[in-house]
């Protein structure tokens, strides 16, 4: 397969079915860039992952997302579950209803700069984190490159699978910020047992983030200081907050600030383990995966992607 020559792993029904609409238009802005390429549309949950894996076998040295998290992160799960992991970069066209990795990443979410970038000499090696957690009796492990959760944005998660997809994206946006509101009406603070390195603590919780990249979906910076190349995980451990406190909380997510709150406290390590009690919904890079326990570390400069 030739240097230059790419796969480009489509999500027709990411950003509300959005990018099967508009996929003329993104596929001719691609070759306007000079991209050679062929592509495959994904047709199911977890379609991506085996179109990646297949492409990086077959000699494909190129791998492009088209579409939101959801969709980068299967591509990501591909690439890296390959027999040549290491010889397969990521590309990303961010045109999903979120795409929190790319604005980690600093890739524009106007497509015809994404393009743009593809046909360019920009590459960066990042971490790739992985979580270990129990899904319907079974222990998985899936990689995630940008944030993984268990608590209260889990929670959201959970509730946005509910949500139609057949509105616009700016209408979907606003239907998962309604959402989380009344995810916060139900949710209570859990007591959970972290193993943070070799630290140990049990205290209750509103929500624990392991955190590669910086933003959540949204533009949430909820992880200020992480980086997706230091080798290290960013934690989040948002503690015992009241609703009314969560609230007040929220506008600080946009620029970082709401680390310094008493509450919240913010860690650095390679390795920990959650558990609880109560069965806790585990998220990774905006897709419900599983259930706690759950147990996250990290490797790395596993993935180089365009930038």
């Amino acid at each position: 397969m030739p240097e230059s020559y790419a796969k480009v792993i489509v999500n027709p029904v990411a950003g509300s079915h959005s990018v099967g609409r508009e996929w003329s238009r993104i596929s001719g802005q691609l070759r306007k860039a000079g991209l050679s390429f062929d592509y495959e549309f994904t047709e199911r949950a977890g379609h991506a992952i085996e179109i990646a894996r297949q492409s990086a076998d077959s000699g494909y040295k190129c791998l492009i997302a088209v579409g939101g998290d959801g969709t980068v992160n299967e591509v990501v799960n591909g690439i890296l579950h390959s027999t040549k992991p290491g010889n397969a970069i990521l590309g990303i066209v961010a045109a999903g209803t979120a795409h929190a990795f790319a604005l980690s990443l600093g890739i524009a979410e106007d497509y015809v700069k994404a393009c743009c970038l593809l046909t360019g000499q920009g590459r960066a090696v990042i971490d790739v984190g992985v979580v270990q957690c129990r899904k319907q009796g079974q222990t998985i492990e899936r990689f995630f490159v940008n944030e993984a959760s268990v608590g209260f944005p889990a929670e959201i998660v959970d509730a946005w699978k509910y949500l139609p997809n057949s509105f616009s994206r700016s209408l979907s946006l606003a239907l998962r910020t309604i959402t989380a509101y009344k995810s916060l009406a139900t949710h209570r603070n859990k007591i959970v047992r972290l193993c943070v390195g070799s630290e140990f603590e049990s205290c209750s919780s509103c929500a624990v983030v392991v955190a590669n990249g910086r933003y959540l979906a949204d533009g949430m910076q909820i992880a200020p200081h992480a980086s997706l190349s230091d080798g290290l995980l960013d934690i989040v451990i948002i503690g015992d907050v009241t609703k009314s406190e969560l609230l007040k909380i929220r506008p600080t997510l946009y620029d970082g600030s709401h680390t310094s709150h008493p509450k919240i406290r913010e860690k650095k390590t390679t390795t920990i383990t959650i558990e609880s009690d109560e069965q806790l919904l585990v998220e990774a890079d905006g897709c419900i995966i599983g259930e706690s326990p759950a147990s996250f570390w990290v490797i790395p400069s596993a993935l180089t992607v365009v930038v």
